[in-house]
């Protein structure tokens, strides 16, 4: 690791909950902060409130070329990349599997598996070149606990759980670091890009509930990342105050 830089955090999908709360946490604790996001406007403003100390690249982690290229082009002094947060993500739609969009499901897939395996792979040569690092990958319950018009979502937020677990074990003899943090009810855009800018029916899903906040996800991505390095934590799962588990749905036939 290269002492004489500042340490940087990179961190996709910034322009709003997790990802701009845990940009402006980790710069106010010091570190540079590299903002990547598909809505220049809102980077450029977070990065005026964060100021020098913070580079916004607009691009989308789907696009591969374009992530080559953002990464390939990083100025010298914003190398010393000690921490990647995959964030970038999304749900689209609530629709069951026989009635889901297409489109839809492609650009979950494009988001939040090849999003995150695109920056992953080409941000890992600098890590290893730097001797250290550790890549959080933001997942999510759905991951682990299905729920009716889940599918795909679900499906994408597994891959990532899975991805980061054999990613450790590629990488234990490299000093790189992985977890999987695994988020579950919390009040963001989420819902609001779920429902394609439906903020009436996302406000619902809010409504009269203790939720995560986004400042509670940042806070736990850095404990993650400030952990000693004599460990590793390979995930964690963090639900809201009044999310808790279901019966299995069992259908009876008359």
């Amino acid at each position: 690791m290269n002492s004489k830089l500042p340490k940087t955090i990179f961190i996709t999908g910034a322009t709003s909950g997790f990802g701009m709360a845990t940009a402006k946490l980790f710069n106010k604790n010091g570190w540079q902060t590299i903002i990547t996001g598909r809505r220049a406007d809102r980077l450029e403003e977070l990065a005026a409130e964060l100021g020098n100390g913070s580079l916004p690249l607009s691009f989308d982690v789907g696009d591969r070329r374009s992530v080559k290229t953002a990464i390939d082009n990083l100025p010298p002094n914003f190398n010393n990349i000690c921490v990647l947060c995959n964030n970038a993500g999304l749900a689209l739609g609530l629709e069951g599997a026989d009635n889901a969009n297409l489109d839809d499901w492609d650009q979950m897939i494009d988001t939040n598996i090849k999003g995150m395996i695109y920056t992953t792979r080409n941000i890992l040569p600098l890590m290893i070149e730097n001797g250290e690092g550790h890549i959080i990958n933001l997942g999510s319950v759905a991951g682990s606990y299905p729920y009716p018009g889940g599918n795909v979502y679900g499906g994408t937020k597994a891959f990532v759980s899975q991805f980061s677990l054999n990613l450790r074990a590629d990488l234990v003899n490299k000093g790189i670091n992985v977890t999987s943090l695994e988020p579950g009810l919390a009040e963001t855009e989420f819902s609001i890009v779920r429902f394609k800018g439906d903020r009436d029916k996302a406000s619902q899903v809010y409504k009269d509930t203790k939720v995560i906040n986004p400042e509670d996800i940042a806070d736990a991505v850095y404990w993650i990342a400030t952990r000693p390095k004599n460990i590793n934590i390979n995930r964690m799962e963090i639900m809201a105050g009044d999310q808790a588990f279901n019966p299995f749905n069992v259908v009876k036939r008359t």
